[in-house]
């Protein structure tokens, strides 16, 4: 519909460096959409499809996580994409899920986040499970405001 946002998806290509970095050098959209803040479940056919083909062609990357758009709704994980993530960690425990706002980054301010699960056990025995990052790559540009 014109004039409504739409929320997209898609896969992000590239590999772990190390302990805290992953490198992200290509992505690829999904073909599906939504509103609001949920997407329909990842099409294991395309996603099949397209890791074929990049073998075929000899792209040596691999599936490092996926992204999408909370558009006017900001960063976070919505339930529906809490089970996305969980079938991209089933698959390798590092994978990332990236969410940006393309509404707010207009705004002059890149509004993006990246998210991975944490176990529930771990924290019930008062844990902490999350890890600093090396900020390797990392880069603070100044913002237009």
């Amino acid at each position: 519909r014109a004039g409504v946002p739409m929320e997209v998806m898609g896969l992000m290509l590239g590999e772990f460096v190390d302990e805290y970095t992953v490198r992200v050098v290509d992505v690829f959209a999904m073909p599906q959409s939504g509103t609001g803040v949920s997407v329909e479940a990842v099409d294991h056919v395309f996603q099949t499809n397209m890791l074929d083909m990049l073998k075929q062609t000899g792209r040596p990357e691999m599936v490092v996580g996926w992204y999408h758009s909370h558009p006017g709704f900001g960063c976070w994980l919505s339930g529906v994409d809490i089970n996305t993530q969980q079938s991209f960690e089933a698959l390798n425990q590092r994978a990332v899920a990236v969410v940006v706002d393309p509404i707010q980054s207009v705004k002059g301010k890149v509004v993006i986040d990246a998210f991975r699960l944490i176990n529930p056990q771990t924290m019930m025995l008062g844990q902490e499970p999350r890890q600093t990052t090396s900020n390797v790559g990392h880069l603070n540009k100044p913002s237009i405001q």
